[in-house]
C-alpha cells in the first residue's frame, strides 16, 4: 500500500509540474491530443469491442452502438466547437463601472480524477476524459477493476499516445480507488452508485475539491393509456435489454395504466421474442452479467415474486433471461434497489395523481420515460416530475445527442456533461473586469454625501 501511495503521489506531481508548464492552455494543442484519442480508437476498434465483449460477452454492434461510436461522436463534436466554445466571452458591464470591459475566460482546473464505471466501461470511462481533455487539463484515469479487460485495453491505448505527465492510468481495486483519493485534486469526476458517490464527496471535501457525481437511481418508465402500446413495448424492451439491463438510466420499472396492463405485457412478450428469439441463451446478440456478485443478487431478486416472462438463468454463463414481473408490491426487494439487470417489475396505476405521487415519494431518478400521446399528459408530467433527463416516447436515446447535458439531480448525481457541457464541466469561468485608467469617476470614494449617494442610486438602477 505504502508502494501504491508513493507511485501516486509521484504521478501527481508530475502532472501537476507538467500543466504548470502552460502547455496544455493552447487551444492547439488540445485540439491536437483530441485528433491523436480519435485516431487511436479508430485503430483499436477491434480491440476495445473484443474486450468489452470478453467483460460481457457484448455484441460488437452493441459495443459499438452505445460505447465506441458514441465516444467518437463526442470527439467529433468537440473538436468542432471548440476553438468557439474556448474563446473568452464579453459580456455588459453596467454604467455604474464605466469605463471597463468585462470577459469571461475558460481555464482548466489543473490535474483531475476519473473514476469510471464498469458497466459501459469505455464510453463512461473516454466521455469526460474528452471533456478534460478539451478544457485543458491533465487526468489520471481510475476505469472499473470489474470490467478488467476493457480498463487493460484504455490503459494500453492510452499509455501508447500520451505521456504519464499528461494522462495516466490506474488499474485495481478498492485498493487503487483509496489511495487515489487520498490525493489533492483540482477536479474530481465520479460515475457509479449513490453509496460510493457519497464516500467519493466525502473525500474531495476534505480538500474542498470540486466534483461532479454521476449516478444512479430507480428510473421509471410511464406507460399512459393514450400511449402506442405495440411500439411503447418495443422501445422498452429493447431499452431495458440492452448490455443485459446494466445501464444506469435503463426503465428501472415500468408504471402502466391498468386499463392497458394486458395489452403492454402480451406485446412485451413479442417484443423480447423478436429481439432476441424463443430462447436468448441462444442469441448471439444478448449480453451477460458482469460477475458471479451481480448474477447472485440478480436471482435473489426475483424470488418469490410473479413471473410473466423469462426467470431462468445459468450459473456457469453468468447468463439471466429477460425478466418481466407483475403485480410487483412496491415494498418488494427488487423495488428497493437499482435492478442493474434484465428484470422489469411491472405495477399499475389508476390515476395520475396517484402516478406522480409514487413516483415523487422514491429518491429522484437519474432518467424519467413518458409514453403518451396526449401532449397535456406529457406535458403535466414533465412539469410535476423531478428527474435528471428522459425522453418521451422513448427510452434511453436522449444520451445519444451531444447538444443535451446529461446528469442527474439529487441522488441521482450532481453536474452534468456532453457536449458542451463537457468542456464547461472541466473549465473554471474566471471573470475579468478591465477598467480603463483613462477616468477615475470620485463618486465612489470617502468621504460620502447626500449628492454621491443620488448619483449612485441613479447610476445603479
Amino acid at each position: 500500500m505504502d508502494k501504491l501511495n508513493e507511485t501516486v503521489k509521484k504521478t501527481m506531481i508530475l502532472q501537476r509540474d507538467y500543466f504548470h508548464t502552460g502547455e496544455t492552455l493552447d487551444v492547439n494543442f488540445r485540439i491536437r491530443q483530441l485528433k491523436r484519442l480519435y485516431s487511436a480508437i479508430k485503430e483499436h476498434e477491434s480491440e476495445i469491442a473484443d474486450a468489452i465483449n470478453k467483460d460481457f460477452k457484448k455484441p460488437y454492434f452493441e459495443s459499438y452502438a452505445t460505447e465506441i461510436g458514441l465516444v467518437l461522436i463526442e470527439i467529433r463534436h468537440m473538436l468542432r466547437h471548440l476553438k468557439h466554445w474556448s474563446r473568452p466571452q464579453t459580456v455588459r458591464t453596467p454604467l455604474s463601472q464605466f469605463k471597463a470591459k468585462s470577459r469571461i475566460y475558460y481555464e482548466p482546473y489543473g490535474v483531475t480524477l476519473i473514476i469510471a464505471p464498469w458497466n459501459y466501461p469505455f464510453m463512461l470511462t473516454m466521455a469526460p476524459v474528452i471533456g478534460s481533455l478539451a478544457a485543458g487539463n491533465t487526468v489520471i484515469i481510475k476505469p472499473a477493476n470489474y470490467s478488467e479487460n476493457t480498463s487493460l485495453a484504455i490503459k494500453n491505448i492510452m499509455n501508447s499516445i500520451f505521456p504519464e505527465k499528461y494522462i495516466s492510468v490506474f488499474t485495481g481495486g478498492r485498493e487503487v480507488n483509496s489511495a487515489l483519493l487520498e490525493e489533492s485534486y483540482d477536479y474530481i469526476f465520479f460515475t457509479g452508485s449513490p453509496d460510493l458517490g457519497k464516500t467519493v464527496m466525502e473525500k474531495a471535501s476534505k480538500n474542498l475539491t470540486p466534483v461532479t457525481l454521476e449516478l444512479g437511481g430507480k428510473s421509471p418508465c410511464i406507460i399512459t393509456d393514450r400511449a402506442k402500446i405495440k411500439l411503447a413495448a418495443k422501445r422498452v424492451a429493447w431499452g431495458k435489454f440492452i448490455n443485459a439491463g446494466q445501464t444506469c438510466v435503463a426503465p428501472d420499472y415500468a408504471l402502466v395504466h391498468e386499463s392497458v396492463k394486458e395489452s403492454f405485457l402480451v406485446e412485451l412478450k413479442k417484443s423480447i421474442s423478436e429481439l432476441y428469439g424463443q430462447n436468448p441463451e441462444e442469441s448471439p446478440d444478448f449480453a451477460r452479467i458482469i460477475n458471479a456478485k451481480h448474477h447472485q443478487r440478480l436471482k435473489n431478486l426475483i424470488k418469490n415474486e410473479k413471473i410473466v416472462c423469462g426467470g431462468n438463468f445459468t450459473d456457469e454463463d453468468l447468463y439471466i433471461a429477460p425478466t418481466v414481473l407483475d403485480s410487483v408490491s412496491p415494498e418488494a426487494p427488487v423495488m428497493g434497489e437499482e435492478i442493474f439487470g434484465p428484470i422489469l417489475p411491472v405495477l399499475t396505476y389508476n390515476n395520475i395523481d396517484d402516478l406522480i405521487t409514487f413516483v415523487r415519494e422514491r429518491p429522484r431518478p437519474l432518467a424519467c420515460y413518458i409514453f403518451t400521446e396526449s401532449k397535456k399528459e406529457q406535458n403535466d408530467l414533465r412539469r410535476a416530475l423531478s428527474f435528471g433527463g428522459g425522453c418521451i416516447n422513448d427510452v434511453i436515446v436522449h444520451l445519444s445527442n451531444p447538444e443535451l447535458p446529461f446528469g442527474g439531480i439529487g441522488n441521482s448525481g450532481m453536474g452534468r456533461y456532453h457536449g458542451k457541457h463537457n468542456f464547461l464541466t472541466f473549465s473554471h469561468l474566471k471573470s475579468i473586469m478591465n477598467k480603463s485608467t483613462s477616468i477615475d469617476i470620485p463618486t465612489r470614494y470617502a468621504p460620502y454625501s447626500d449628492k454621491k449617494l443620488k448619483l449612485v442610486k441613479k447610476l445603479m438602477k
